[in-house]
């Protein structure tokens, strides 16, 4: 565009802007809204609606960002709708569940034609005269289907665009940033490297079968109509983890945050290392707010729910018309859309890999602890002046098992509270609704861990049938323990004699002389890998009995990894990995036979989830002031 023309169209545009953007600027204005941050709320809500805007302000009066210049980064994306939309959202519904969580499944199906900018709020407006003006420039010449073609690699799978339609989109991307560049006075990239529509990103190598199994199922071909859309987010967070509030929770303290069921919350994960084990410290989507929540009160997020879309241009073509049938469902971004004949060529292929599938190994820390609830002094709590143990709470285990050395040996060893003994029956009941088989089980020698098995087998009703083989291998990494010496562990014949049903006859992998204190992350890592190869070369590879493991937040990790054949992680890393893992927390990994390797999937339960419950006396706010 010459530089007289674009001037032109800026005046023009501005006058045309100060007439679709003025009823709502001006409806803000007479609220008593400032003018910059009226249009921060504009921008911010995609300039919609003013009851959208006017939410945002409510929402965000305490927002201490409210007054700061920060603008929102926004991008071009070309999106598929119809047909081809839906079968791209099955492929990331069967993957996910098939391979896991991957890079892809954090954004929906898109084509990047302009890569992430800021632009001043004030100048948005001008974002969305831009991109009408350049797309009915380009829609005559717009491809009435664009070529497709899957491309593969260890960590990527996707459709390239064919060349001379990619040169159509690149001329298309490069017109809207110009202009853009000139009219909003923000820096717009295009993308003009290889353009692609990501299926599956930074997944597992041994991943990539499956995923290139179900990516075949899509038919590229599909009618399809394509819409370029502009989004934004907000660039404070865009390293940041994004959060879902699972329910609300009200704070309890000055510092904590209060959220509600559906909230989106940014997390930095640099930030969380004092942070109290069970919480973070995060920022309100919502609110703009910040301070600590439980983390239990929430799930992973996709980084793209927070996005915000504004306009979008759509591009008419002959298959237009063809692109959606009267029954078929409408097209929902970030939605799972139902589609018969894609869901039946998935199925097909799950089913072919589900004959391969033999044993599974569940891998599971064990259930809430005293110590967890009550601090590393709860024994002092529960001894009378001559050493007897007494039920201080009701969340105190009604007895403890005999040892025949000194009760304050537990104080290192410690057992379930009557929550996690509740919790890990309840689990063995939910494994039984599954019809999960397990058919070995092994324990570390903590106590809390075989209580765990225990109940486990009680809620699977297999305490009569299957017995528990006490691993001293599966031991945490003994750095950790706060006494900085291997605890006293209750013997197998003290175990037996608590009627723990235990297997006496089992000889451990590793003896517990050979756990020394305060190990070396390396030295754990040998052990944990040695001890789960020996596991699974003793048990009987015929039939397909799960095995399961009870043992530490550390475990998860610890023991997966070199069987899906993962590298350890890095040891600080893996601090903060084990830190996030709930009471019960599991994993779950089945093994393709034919292909002489495991793969992780979804464990065949969820995770219970609770909240915290203060201790309560009720003369407190009740009879006394």
């Amino acid at each position: 565009m010459a530089v007289a023309e674009t001037q032109l169209y800026a005046k023009v545009s501005n006058k045309h802007r100060s007439k679709s953007s003025s009823v709502l600027l001006e409806s803000l204005l007479a609220k008593g809204f400032p003018a910059h941050i009226a249009q921060k709320a504009l921008a911010a809500t995609g300039q919609k609606t003013i009851e959208d805007a006017a939410k945002w302000l409510h929402s965000h009066c305490n927002d201490p960002s409210l007054d700061d210049p920060i603008p929102q980064e926004y991008a071009l994306y070309l999106c598929p709708t119809g047909r081809l939309h839906n079968h791209l959202q099955e492929f990331w519904k069967a993957s996910k569940h098939q391979c896991g969580k991957n890079r892809a499944h954090e954004i929906f199906p898109h084509i990047t034609l302009c890569d992430f900018f800021t632009c001043e709020d004030q100048k948005v407006e001008l974002l969305y005269d831009t991109l009408k003006r350049v797309g009915d420039r380009f829609s005559q010449c717009f491809p009435p289907s664009i070529s497709l073609s899957l491309h593969t690699s260890t960590s990527y799978l996707g459709f390239f665009i064919g060349d001379s339609h990619a040169n159509i989109l690149k001329e298309f991307a490069l017109a809207f940033s110009s202009e853009a560049s000139a009219l909003a006075d923000c820096h717009v990239k295009p993308c003009l490297k290889q353009l692609h529509l990501t299926l599956a990103h930074k997944f597992y190598p041994h991943h990539q079968k499956t995923l290139e199994q179900l990516a075949k199922c899509i038919n590229p071909g599909e009618t399809c109509q394509w819409v370029a859309a502009l989004y934004s987010r907000d660039m404070r967070f865009v390293h940041y983890q994004t959060l879902r509030a699972l329910f609300q929770y009200k704070p309890q303290n000055i510092d904590e945050l209060m959220i509600n069921t559906g909230d989106f919350i940014y997390v930095d994960p640099t930030q969380q290392s004092d942070v109290s084990e069970g919480w973070v410290i995060g920022t309100s989507h919502r609110t703009g707010c910040r301070g600590f929540l439980p983390e239990n009160y929430t799930e992973r997020a996709n980084e793209s729910d927070t996005w915000v879309k504004h306009r979008e241009y759509v591009f008419v073509t002959a298959s237009r018309f063809f692109t959606q049938t009267e029954n078929e469902p409408s097209v929902k971004l970030n939605g799972e859309v139902h589609n018969p004949s894609m869901s039946r060529s998935i199925t097909n292929v799950l089913s072919l890999q589900n004959v391969t599938l033999r044993r599974g190994v569940l891998v599971m820390r064990h259930g809430e602890r005293v110590d967890q609830v009550f601090g590393k002094s709860w024994l002092q709590q529960c001894l009378t002046a001559d050493g007897r143990y007494y039920r201080a709470d009701l969340n105190f285990p009604a007895t403890l098992p005999k040892r025949k050395d000194s009760m304050k040996h537990f104080e290192y060893d410690p057992p379930l509270s009557c929550c996690g003994i509740f919790q890990s029956r309840l689990i063995g009941e939910a494994l039984l609704d599954q019809e999960v088989t397990v058919s070995y089980v092994y324990s570390s020698p903590a106590l809390r861990c075989i209580q765990t098995a225990q109940h486990l087998l009680q809620g699977l009703k297999l305490d009569q049938k299957v017995k528990i083989r006490v691993e001293p291998g599966l031991f945490e990494w003994t750095k950790w323990e706060a006494s900085k010496v291997i605890p006293n562990f209750m013997t197998v014949t003290e175990l037996a004699e608590a009627s723990y049903k235990i297997d006496t006859s089992y000889r451990g992998n590793f003896p517990l002389s050979s756990l020394v204190p305060s190990e070396s992350y390396e030295d754990y890592v040998s052990r944990s890998s040695a001890v789960i190869k020996k596991i699974i070369n003793a048990c009987p590879s015929k039939g397909k009995g799960v095995i399961l493991i009870v043992g530490h937040g550390s475990s998860l990790a610890s023991f997966t990894r070199p069987l899906i054949g993962l590298p350890a992680r890095d040891s600080s890393d893996f601090a903060q990995v084990v830190r996030k893992i709930p009471s019960l927390g599991m994993c779950f990994c089945e093994e393709l036979k034919e292909e002489n390797k495991w793969q992780m999937v979804n464990p065949p339960v969820k995770t219970l989830t609770h909240g915290a419950n203060a201790a309560f006396n009720w003369r407190n706010g009740i009879v006394e002031d």
